[in-house]
């Protein structure tokens, strides 16, 4: 797939002419969820968050 490049007139920098996906608004209960599996230590955080699709720093500032 070849994407075409233009320039953003505000900032002046090349930007892929593609939609960017829309950003998740996660939950509370998930974030506590994740943060109790993480405190637990039967996974390392890099697991957890390719179980539940998230960055690992993510799961490190929500275990604070």
């Amino acid at each position: 797939m070849e994407l075409d490049f233009v320039t953003c007139p505000v900032k002046g920098k090349k930007e892929a002419a593609e939609m960017k996906r829309p950003r998740r608004n996660l939950g509370a209960a998930f974030k506590a969820k994740v943060a109790l599996e993480a405190m637990k230590g039967d996974q390392t955080v890099v697991e957890l968050a390719e179980r539940f699709q998230v960055h690992p720093n993510q799961i490190t500032k929500w275990k604070k």
